[in-house]
């Protein structure tokens, strides 16, 4: 058998880490059980990481950076509200047959009770909102749906519709209300076509 290299390990840590926290929950995610995953010795997660925390937010940060620049190819094609809304579904989709849904609710439900924890995934929160806004801008920026609803604050009221679908998904076992919700958002984009019209730029 060869030799891993540091680099290999912390690669197999952070796959194991992902795969234990998304089938054994926080609760059931420890050094022992990622080790034993990742078939090495438990004490290396404390070697490369320095922590179990450290190396879930490590295995946190790879799915975004993944997710994001994917969807970035995604979201780059949508041109109406209606488009946007659609991909938004695909995404959503993605995230839960992928297992990031689960990742990420299993990570914030654990911050409840550890502040620390919390703080880390606030901070990881922010380049999503970021994208999210240089989205919605591009869209519907200088539209009067813009002027009503800016997109900074529409991508902020994004992040807390996504944590709580996230969240609802677990509860709702076969899908069923999670998807009539973007069902409706479905619905409702084609009727705000005419707010997302751009308006002339006064001159002079």
């Amino acid at each position: 058998m060869t030799k891993q290299t540091g680099a290999e390990t912390r690669e197999r840590l952070i796959d194991a880490a992902a795969r234990t926290l998304c089938s054994e929950g926080y609760a059931g995610t420890s050094a022992r059980t990622i080790a034993r995953a990742a078939e090495v010795n438990s004490a290396l997660v404390f070697y490369h990481f320095g922590g179990v925390d450290p190396l879930l937010l490590a295995a946190l940060d790879r799915s975004s950076e993944q997710r994001m620049a994917a969807y970035q190819v995604a979201v780059d094609r949508a041109r109406t509200l209606e488009e946007l809304v659609e991909v938004a579904t695909d995404i959503y989709r993605a995230d839960l047959e992928g297992g990031h849904i689960t990742l990420f609710s299993e990570l914030v439900g654990a911050s409840i009770a550890r502040p620390e924890l919390r703080e880390e995934i606030v901070k990881r929160a922010e380049p999503w909102i970021d994208f999210i806004e240089q989205t919605l801008d591009r869209v519907i920026g200088g539209s009067p749906l813009a002027k009503l609803l800016p997109p900074r604050d529409l991508a902020y009221a994004s992040i807390t519709f996504y944590l709580g679908v996230n969240l609802f998904t677990h509860l709702d076992a076969d899908r069923s209300r999670t998807e009539a919700l973007f069902a409706l958002a479905e619905r409702v984009a084609p009727r705000a076509k005419l707010l997302t019209v751009r308006l002339p730029r006064r001159r002079g």
